[in-house]
């Protein structure tokens, strides 16, 4: 990820402000303790806090208030992991190169430690020392993840994907689905990330709505692409996985030219939306193609 402007600084930003957090935490049981750690900072490319830092960077907004839009919206992603691997979801063993929660603890562990980093993002969003002039948004901005993760987006995006598991579905709904699966936290890290700045205006938040949306939709069809495209060690879990569970994928729909070519026009759209935005958005626009480049 190289090719992404200063991922490293703030990859090492947000894994230092989580580690602070948990480190904070009064030790009650030491196992989901760890296992919370383990979910957390196991590693991964920490693109949602990476494109709520972008965007609030290209806005003016601060880095102080922006660790807390991040930090809560990598325990959401991070607890949605642990639940997703179980096996009355996805039942995956590997996540990034090593064992799922779960099987380096035991189910029971991982559905707490996935409760638990859901409860610590919310209580990032309500403690979180925000500046005087963001603190009356706090509510503002827990509604709006709240919505992002709850059953109007990422939880009921997963209800229709297992669903829609051995079944044909037309690409209208397996847009809505990643829409809410996927792409309401990428929305959402946008989009709080705004609320962060002074200057953005109404006008300037559609315009960045719909980029979030389409990089969301675009997210997916690639994963889709990757994961048939690309090996178990490039992936770190089994390749071929959603496949294999009889899912329906923008592949299986349009086939893999017709898949590229759609993440493609999504990719243009994305930089359409951009370029009516009186910013320099160079990095987000670069995060649009590191999206549709990506390989893994």
């Amino acid at each position: 990820m190289n090719q992404l402007a200063n991922h490293d600084v703030f990859q090492k930003r947000i894994d230092n402000f989580l580690a602070q957090k948990l480190d904070k935490l009064p030790i009650n049981d030491d196992k989901l303790h760890q296992a919370m750690r383990y979910g957390l900072l196991i590693g991964g490319k920490r693109i949602r806090p990476y494109l709520a830092y972008i965007t609030g960077e290209a806005l003016g907004a601060s880095l102080t208030d922006l660790d807390g839009i991040a930090g809560a919206l990598e325990c959401i992603h991070a607890y949605s992991l642990l639940h997703d691997d179980l096996p009355a979801m996805d039942d995956d063993d590997l996540r990034r190169g090593q064992p799922t929660c779960h099987k380096a603890f035991d189910e029971a562990t991982a559905i707490l430690a996935g409760d638990s980093l859901q409860t610590l993002a919310f209580d990032i969003l309500a403690n979180h020392n925000f500046s005087k002039k963001i603190q009356p948004k706090q509510i503002k901005l827990i509604q709006k993840l709240v919505s992002a993760s709850g059953y109007q987006g990422m939880c009921g995006g997963q209800a229709l994907d297992l669903a829609a598991t051995n079944k044909q579905i037309d690409l209208e709904k397996l847009e809505t689905l990643h829409s809410l699966k996927t792409g309401s936290l990428l929305e959402a890290s946008v989009l709080m990330s705004a609320e962060c700045s002074t200057q953005v205006t109404e006008k300037d938040k559609e315009a960045l709505k719909k980029y979030a949306r389409l990089i969301g939709l675009a997210y997916q069809v690639q994963d889709d692409i990757i994961d048939i495209t690309s090996t178990e060690e490039q992936l770190g879990k089994p390749c071929g996985s959603d496949l294999a569970a009889h899912k329906s994928t923008y592949p299986a729909l349009l086939g893999l030219q017709g898949a590229q070519q759609k993440a493609e026009n999504l990719f243009q759209q994305a930089l359409q939306a951009l370029a009516s935005l009186p910013y320099n958005t160079q990095s987000l626009a670069d995060f649009a193609t590191f999206i549709v480049k990506r390989s893994y």
